[in-house]
């Protein structure tokens, strides 16, 4: 069963999270058997609330590191655990992660930010309909909390204070205007550099060997074959010739070698592909002993990519590098007067 705060801010019952800054844990001090319950309860993976670290005096327990751990790899639970070359990076990944969480909720209090009673009602009640019924959600609660609502109610609060503290700190101040972005790509042009590319399809015999016969018969082949390559008008008729009459690998995908630089061709392709237009087939060229025809599907000249094309990803991919840096610097900032220690 899958169960998530409407707010995102919050896993409570052993549950994967997409998001990377989510407050995955309970809070040390509150009866947070929570998730690992569920999580311990596969092989090879168990939690008995050891603390894993503390923060200014609060204790988060292996218990919240777990949760934590599945919520950047949420396929451990289809697989009975984490893959072993890449656990260690998972639990340090997870580990920072939910001290920082703590960090962001020791802040918030200390701030005295506050949560109003509806949104916290609302979140509560969100919450609650992920259950299927009151018999389960009543289940997860004397389980994970031991039947206590206010435990629940202070969880769902420290949620909502870390992703308080996420959109205000990080996410509002992450923000790229369109004016930045293009000023961006202006000022980067190398960056935006668009390669010479050539796109065909090809018709290729092969013979295979250099007996004289053999020769003789594989120019009868091509020559056939650049005769009825003249008359295929459009990628799907070329394709489809190439399926029926091509010796090469490509045959199995309509003939088709998707754009690659003119370095990946045969010179002879390259020359003749410099005089042709899109749509056109060549005329039969001969490379040693083989033999081919090619349909030019596009030409791109090198240039510089334009500015329409990229601007949304541009802007998205510069969003995403000011998030990173906002959080590390945030993250730098709360740690420094903090004292933690990994166990």
């Amino acid at each position: 069963m899958k169960l998530q705060f409407c707010t995102a801010a919050v896993v409570l019952v052993g549950i994967s999270v997409s998001g990377a800054q989510v407050a995955s844990h309970a809070p040390t001090g509150v009866k947070a058997e929570m998730s690992a319950n569920a999580a311990s309860a596969k092989p090879g993976i168990q939690t008995t609330g050891k603390a894993v670290a503390r923060v200014n005096g609060a204790v988060l327990t292996d218990r919240d590191l777990l949760r934590q751990m599945y919520a950047i790899f949420p396929y451990a639970r289809q697989h009975n655990g984490f893959p072993k070359d890449m656990e260690p990076q998972i639990r340090q990944g997870a580990l920072d992660m939910i001290i920082f969480e703590e960090l962001l909720y020791q802040e918030a209090k200390r701030r005295n930010v506050t949560i109003p009673p509806a949104r916290l009602a609302q979140a509560e009640a969100n919450f609650r309909k992920q259950f299927p019924n009151k018999e389960i959600f009543q289940g997860y609660m004397n389980v994970e909390l031991g039947g206590s609502k206010p435990a629940l109610r202070e969880l769902i609060r420290r949620s909502l204070l870390i992703e308080s503290m996420l959109r205000t700190e990080i996410t509002a101040k992450s923000t790229v205007t369109p004016a930045q972005a293009k000023a961006y790509y202006d000022k980067n042009p190398s960056q935006f550099k668009r390669p010479e590319m050539i796109h065909i399809q090809s018709i290729s015999i092969l013979p295979p060997n250099n007996v004289p016969d053999v020769l003789k018969e594989a120019r009868v082949r091509a020559e056939a074959a650049a005769k009825q390559a003249k008359n295929a008008k459009s990628y799907r008729a070329f394709g489809l010739l190439a399926e029926q009459m091509s010796d090469d690998d490509y045959r199995v995908n309509m003939g088709d070698h998707k754009p690659v630089p003119p370095s990946k061709l045969p010179p002879e392709i390259v020359k003749a592909a410099m005089t042709m237009k899109p749509g056109d087939v060549s005329d039969l060229i001969q490379l040693g002993n083989a033999y081919t025809i090619f349909r030019l599907q596009a030409h791109q000249l090198p240039g510089k990519v334009l500015y329409a094309e990229v601007k949304a990803k541009l802007r998205s991919d510069l969003e995403k590098e000011k998030t990173q840096n906002i959080r590390a610097t945030l993250g730098d900032k709360l740690r420094k007067n903090a004292k933690i220690e990994k166990l």
